[in-house]
């Protein structure tokens, strides 16, 4: 899983043109040409990415006969950068403009994709390269991430950022849907390496709508800093700044909490539908794509009922209640016995999305705009810091007790870390705040440290 301040005012320019009407009340996707793009960029990455979703696992059980720990490995290998490289991304994400650092890191993992399937065809394919591959892509999605999470803030006008978000999220589990289930059929036709040559071609995608944006973004702060003493100082006040702060501290443990389970049981989701249920690769396909589609419910279901009972308690209505039936996936067997995989996964799906688009609001408006990329930064190396850990533990467990047994473990863990929220103070209001309150002040800024290059 992933996860502003309150905005001010601004004289008017086209940093935020959307070109709208009075009492226009078209769609953003309509009215908004730039978010258009990203949007189309965006969804297909998230298309791509979930074709190696599928085919990267599958590339490891069926063409190099990899044990459980080794593709637990592989998992935690993608996710791992966020340990290293969150932090210091962040600060320099604060730094530099984040369109271009979005483009190089885009560049990169298309041509590190692509190298895949040149590979298999060379003879040159192993689990070292696959796992050289999952690594350099993942620190390239570190900054990806980062940056765009930042960006989107400067791009939209905090009216729009909701349907911004809900839009994004929606669209990406509809992609999510149909990448899925093409991994799995594009594994079964034409092998399981040619599936990221989709992935790659998305990549392709996402750079030509990138660089075609015309947004004019806000300029990064120009302040001298550089050293990496004021490096570590920028690090510090992000870390300061969620430590600090029970709401962000709260969201932050639960989603380290949760992705835990979550990446847990995902990362040995493939290799237990195959030998241990005994399904082929295109219906494996079928069936995480099925579980998929539970986002798009979830996205489209978040603000209304946000809306009607509060963003707080929605939260524990998606995160608690909606990922219970995570318990369904361990009962998954041949015949209609697949259902519970499809329908467990399906509620999966709907209670992250649905706490996602949630959580992007809340964090968008909630934290200081010159402060947000070390502050999605730092709750990212927290929420995401642990997804390598679960896909590790999962390995060593389906290793040592068994694939069902482990699925067992890992998936009782998705709707138990939700207790994290519900015990908090997210469990005991109605809203989320939209504003940070007096008691819980901004770090205070650094001081210039001298003159030097960016970093």
């Amino acid at each position: 899983m992933t996860h502003h301040a309150k905005p001010t005012d601004r004289p008017h320019d086209d940093r935020h043109h959307d070109d709208r009407r009075p009492d226009d009340r078209r769609s953003l996707l309509r009215r908004h040409r730039d978010f258009r793009l990203l949007w189309f960029g965006e969804t297909a990455g998230k298309f791509g990415a979930s074709v190696t979703g599928v085919a990267m696992p599958l590339i490891a059980v069926s063409e190099l006969h990899a044990s459980t720990f080794e593709i637990g490995l592989l998992s935690a290998a993608s996710w791992a950068p966020w340990l290293v490289m969150g932090l210091p991304a962040g600060v320099w994400v604060d730094r530099l403009p984040r369109r271009p650092v979005m483009l190089v890191a885009a560049a990169v993992s298309l041509v590190l994709f692509a190298a895949v399937p040149v590979a298999a065809r060379a003879g040159l394919l192993s689990t070292g390269l696959l796992l050289a591959v999952a690594l350099l892509t993942g620190t390239a999605a570190v900054f990806f991430q980062t940056a765009y999470t930042a960006y989107l803030p400067d791009l939209l006008s905090p009216a729009d950022q909701p349907e911004g978000n809900a839009k994004l999220h929606g669209s990406a589990s509809a992609a999510q849907i149909v990448g899925l289930g093409s991994g799995g059929l594009i594994a079964q036709l034409a092998g399981a390496a040619n599936g990221m040559l989709a992935n790659a071609a998305t990549f392709l995608v996402s750079l030509l709508c990138l660089g075609r944006i015309r947004h004019r973004e806000t300029p990064a702060a120009r302040d001298g800093r550089g050293t990496d003493r004021a490096l570590r100082r920028e690090v510090g006040e992000g870390l300061r700044l969620v430590a600090g702060d029970r709401w962000l501290r709260t969201l932050t443990l639960f989603g380290a909490t949760s992705n835990l389970a979550l990446m847990g049981y995902q990362s040995i989701l493939v290799a237990f539908l195959i030998r241990e249920v005994g399904l082929a690769p295109g219906t494996v396909g079928g069936l995480i794509a099925a579980a998929g589609s539970g986002g798009v419910l979830g996205a489209f279901a978040a603000r209304r009922v946000a809306a009607r009972v509060g963003t707080a308690r929605a939260m524990i209505l998606f995160e608690l209640g909606l990922p219970t039936l995570a318990l369904l996936i361990p009962l998954t067997g041949t015949g209609p016995g697949m259902l519970c995989s499809a329908v467990g996964g399906f509620g999966v799906s709907a209670g992250v999305v649905a706490g996602n688009v949630i959580k992007s609001g809340f964090q968008q408006r909630y934290c200081p705009p010159a402060l947000l990329g070390r502050v999605t930064a730092s709750a990212a190396v927290l929420n995401y810091g642990t997804i390598p850990v679960g896909a590790l533990l999962a390995g060593v467990l389906g290793t040592a007790v068994g694939l069902r047994p482990a699925m067992w473990i890992t998936t009782a863990g998705v709707p138990l870390a939700a207790l994290v929220l519900l015990f908090s103070p997210v469990g005991r209001v109605r809203d989320l705040p939209t504003t940070r309150q007096p008691a819980e002040p901004a770090p205070a800024p650094a001081a210039p440290a001298p003159e030097a290059a960016t970093a």
